[in-house]
């Protein structure tokens, strides 16, 4: 029999969707909304406290107060997930705010019927999501169509990156995956930017031990660490040619008005990306902060974006200049 899938990751529901396993699907967690599809599957997740998406200074403060009392940030519909008699459930072990705690689902498992095996998925790179892609293709058992899917996306992210000089030093770009207060972008955004002809000093990918200056066909063992907390002063002095707003889980109406917010700031119409009208604001909750197949149209908006190539942008791709 096909396995009975559960997804508590919007990257692995948009995973399965892509490798033609969405019928798999019995429910999924509150965030997962792409395919449009999904959405009449149960939600078996939701927010332990709700939040104003207008502040998000009051959503970090009560992230913080939830991380320090070792409070769950998201409660797990347990008696409905039971119902479901899941084979297979997906999850992640990225980020704190939007996961389940592992050990918690762990334990909660056991009193499921069925025994579902966890698949937790670890992308923090490019190439680790496209590892993520096979796991859960393998799981599915959809891995020989989760294998084509992959190369298929490797192939669009060499097709963009053609469109760069990789011995230019390109411009800064600054890129906001939440506004108040500022974090700056991490893991695999960074490889993009710096994929795409540009450079985030802030926060850098590194070649891992032994990879050399890992370049040309070892860019992958170039990584960045998480994203990063850093003061307006600090962010401002790094002067980004280009600004990209892309808060992490915010619609784009939500991120216009973190923007305008932003822009009263002293500091923000003294950037020159602020001056030379080159602010971008991004869909966070679609793109670039999930580690799931639309990273590459996350890399061809970026690289045509910064490099005048309006071809290269997806149709519909969800953004517009401040």
């Amino acid at each position: 029999m096909p396995p009975r899938i559960v997804s508590l990751h919007p990257a692995a529901t948009e995973m399965l969707a892509l490798i033609g396993a969405e019928p798999l699907l019995v429910g999924r967690s509150h965030e997962c909304d792409h395919p449009h599809s999904v959405l009449p599957l149960p939600a078996l997740t939701r927010p332990a406290v709700p939040l104003d998406p207008a502040d998000p200074a009051e959503i970090d403060r009560r992230a913080r107060a939830s991380a320090a009392a070792r409070e769950p940030f998201t409660h797990l519909d347990l008696p409905r997930l039971a119902d479901l008699r899941p084979d297979v459930i997906f999850t992640q072990d990225l980020c704190g705010i939007c996961a389940l705690h592992d050990q918690t689902l762990r334990e909660a498992i056991h009193s499921i019927p069925s025994h579902p095996r966890i698949v937790t998925l670890t992308a923090r790179t490019v190439e680790g999501v496209l590892d993520d892609l096979i796991t859960v293709g393998r799981a599915a058992d959809r891995e020989s169509a989760a294998m084509d899917a992959a190369v298929a996306l490797r192939e669009r992210f060499f097709r963009a990156a053609e469109f760069t000089n990789p011995y230019a030093d390109g411009p800064v770009v600054g890129f906001l995956e939440w506004t108040e207060p500022l974090f700056i972008a991490g893991h695999w955004t960074v490889q993009l930017i710096e994929r795409a002809g540009a450079r985030h000093p802030l926060n850098p990918t590194i070649p891992r031990p032994g990879s050399g200056a890992a370049a040309g066909p070892q860019h992958a063992e170039a990584v960045a660490g998480r994203s990063i907390a850093v003061p307006a002063e600090v962010f401002a002095a790094s002067n980004p040619e280009y600004l990209i707003i892309c808060p992490c889980g915010f619609t784009l109406e939500q991120t216009r008005a973190a923007a305008r917010r932003l822009a009263r700031e002293p500091w923000f119409a003294g950037l020159p990306a602020a001056r030379a009208g080159r602010v971008a604001l991004v869909d966070g909750n679609q793109m670039f902060n999930r580690p799931g197949p639309r990273l590459a149209d996350a890399f061809e908006w970026l690289t045509g974006w910064l490099h005048g190539r309006a071809d290269l942008i997806p149709p519909g791709f969800p953004w517009q200049l401040a």
